[in-house]
């Protein structure tokens, strides 16, 4: 009898469309001849939807941001003793935290940028301060501008894809960067802007298995890498990144660590930016005279055919129809 899977796509964010999309890509992937595979499209407190589930003997999640991406569907999942893919609660919901996680990581030796949190109650954490504070829009644009700086990018704290993420360059665009981003959520991160060269790593750990995938290059043709450089195209993804070797492997090095430390399941993704070591001087590629700032940690990152993940697999000889038998296997 063949293993019955689910692909849990859809969700509740803004990211329901692209999880679809990565639904359609694993499920091109996957062994047809080892698993019978469904794809099982979730939205909202679908008790029916979630009841199906336990009709599966596994379940590949696939939903970038809630409730997928935060922890809450493993913890149903945790619930019914079914087996998924991905990071368990904890680290599910810590890294759909970004502020939470890069605060967090940076008590590991990890370099963050300068950012400031604010709470649609009205409070206000700032990193590296310790002490919540209340905020208002009389004084925040003040507060952004002397504590993170200008340009500065302002998004939601837990949601994805660039929805709602802002490049703000004056003082006049800081407050409607607020509101659009407040739009994906009930907390935004306002975060200095690093001049550099971003790239990001894909890796996953099994049983028997430890494997860090090439690391890609990401050349967005926009002011950053956006919706549009992210799913129209305006975007050059260069894999094998064009970075010296020992710049690549300490990279690799710091995915694979920050997968221990977090606890992960799966495939992760990290985004980086390599920032020159001296002030004012300009991004090279070719330098291994960087600094290795965190961005962000991805516990399902997409999986489309021309997504990232996909790209390195591929680029490091492998099959992707076997990395995914791996993981799944792994889950038993």
């Amino acid at each position: 009898m063949k293993r019955k899977i689910a692909i849990v796509a859809g969700g509740d964010s803004s990211e329901h469309d692209v999880s679809l999309r990565s639904a359609q890509g694993i499920l091109s992937f996957m062994d047809k001849e080892k698993y019978d595979v469904t794809i099982v499209e979730l939205q909202g407190a679908d008790i029916d939807t979630l009841s199906r589930l336990r009709d599966y003997d596994y379940a590949y999640i696939t939903i970038h941001g809630t409730p997928g991406e935060n922890g809450l569907l493993q913890g149903y999942l945790d619930m019914m003793h079914i087996p998924y893919s991905c990071c368990g609660v904890l680290p599910a919901s810590m890294t759909f935290n970004k502020f939470a996680c890069n605060h967090y990581l940076q008590n590991f030796g990890y370099r963050i940028a300068r950012s400031i949190l604010l709470r649609d109650n009205g409070t206000m954490v700032q990193g590296g301060a310790g002490t919540e504070e209340h905020w208002s829009q009389t004084d925040i644009e003040d507060r952004i501008i002397a504590t993170v700086g200008l340009p500065c990018f302002i998004k939601s704290n837990v949601g994805g894809s660039s929805f709602g993420c802002t490049k703000v360059k004056t003082r006049e665009a800081i407050m409607p960067a607020i509101q659009l981003a407040f739009k994906e959520g009930n907390e935004v991160i306002c975060e200095a802007f690093m001049n550099g060269t971003e790239v990001t790593c894909g890796v996953y750990k099994t049983s028997k298995n430890e494997v860090a995938f090439p690391v890609t290059e990401v050349v967005s043709e926009n002011e950053f890498f956006d919706y549009d450089a992210k799913y129209n195209g305006q975007v050059q993804e260069i894999t094998p990144a064009r970075i010296p070797d020992e710049i690549r492997d300490k990279v690799q090095a710091l995915t694979l660590r920050l997968y221990d430390i977090l606890g992960c399941n799966g495939i992760i993704r990290v985004d980086y930016i390599l920032t020159p070591k001296k002030a004012g001087q300009e991004p090279d590629h070719n330098s291994s005279d960087v600094d290795i700032n965190l961005l962000e940690v991805n516990t399902t990152p997409g999986m489309t055919a021309t997504s990232f993940i996909p790209q390195q697999v591929r680029a490091a000889g492998l099959d992707i129809k076997d990395v995914l038998t791996d993981i799944i296997e792994n889950g038993k």
